[in-house]
C-alpha cells in the first residue's frame, strides 16, 4: 500500500467519503419519507372524520385543541409539500454521489486491478 500515488490515495479517500454521505443522505431520506407517510395519514384521517368531531395537533411535547379544521388540514398539506420536496432533493443528491461513487469504483478497479504487463 506504500507504493500508491498520491493521486490513487486521494482518489480513495473520495471514495470513502462518498460512501460515507451516501448512507447519511440514505438515512436522511428514510427519515423523511416516515414523516411524509405520517402527514399523508393523518390527511387522509382528517377528511374521514366527522365535521363536529374534536380535533388535536401537537405543538411540541404537548396536544392542544385545534382551533378548526381548515387551518390543520392546510398546515398538513403544506408539511407534506414541504417534506416532499426534501426528499426529492435527497433522492437527486443520492443518485449524484451514487454515480460518482459508481465512477470512482471503475477507476479505483483498473488501477488496483492486475497489470496486463506484469509477471512477463
Amino acid at each position: 500500500m506504500n507504493d500508491i500515488s498520491p493521486k490513487l490515495q486521494n482518489q480513495i479517500n473520495q471514495y470513502q467519503q462518498l460512501q460515507q454521505q451516501i448512507q447519511v443522505l440514505s438515512s436522511q431520506r428514510y427519515q423523511l419519507e416516515a414523516q411524509l407517510k405520517e402527514v399523508t395519514k393523518a390527511e387522509e384521517e382528517l377528511k374521514n372524520l366527522q365535521p363536529d368531531a374534536t380535533i388535536y395537533k401537537n405543538i411540541g411535547a404537548i396536544m392542544v385543541r385545534a382551533k378548526d379544521r381548515e387551518s390543520v388540514a392546510k398546515e398538513l398539506t403544506e408539511q407534506r409539500e414541504t417534506l416532499d420536496i426534501r426528499v426529492k432533493s435527497i433522492e437527486r443528491q443520492e443518485k449524484h454521489f451514487r454515480e460518482r461513487y459508481q465512477s470512482l469504483q471503475e477507476e479505483l478497479s483498473r488501477e488496483l486491478g492486475p497489470k496486463k504487463d506484469e509477471g512477463n
